[in-house]
């Protein structure tokens, strides 16, 4: 879900996959996350929504639908949701305010830009010899 979140993921897709339950993958996914797969699903594609309309100049609808959604107007109306604002009052606050964020590793970046979906999800456990996010140092900074 996290690398394809512009792809479909009905739970009868990911129970199949992890060969389970519909029911117990829905409810087991629920206990590890907090949130149900598919609010899971929407905080992703509002995480990669949010990184395109910060770094690119891609218009909205062409973002919206690179995101996942099929509909601009449900992509505004999540968008606005979760963050307060529309897509472009979104975007033109990210481009007025100074970033100094070349200091700080990416992933510590990713994760403070995450949408909050009542949610306290850290990443999936690395993977064995998967490369670890550098710790920063306050100096650094």
């Amino acid at each position: 879900m996290d690398v394809a979140s512009d792809e479909d993921w009905p739970v009868r897709r990911l129970a199949r996959v992890s060969g389970v339950s519909e029911a117990h993958f829905a409810r087991s996914f629920r206990q590890a996350f907090g949130i149900p797969p598919h609010r899971y699903l929407l905080s992703r594609r509002v995480e990669r929504a949010a990184a395109l309309l910060r770094d690119t100049d891609l218009s909205v609808t062409e973002i919206a639908f690179q995101a996942g959604w099929n509909s601009l107007g449900t992509f505004s109306r999540t968008f606005r949701d979760v963050t307060g604002e529309s897509p472009s009052e979104w975007r033109d606050r990210m481009r007025g305010e100074p970033h100094h964020l070349g200091l700080v590793p990416h992933c510590f970046v990713r994760a403070a830009h995450r949408p909050d979906l009542k949610m306290a999800v850290s990443e999936k456990r690395p993977r064995a010899g998967a490369a670890k996010c550098p710790s920063v140092r306050k100096e650094d900074l």
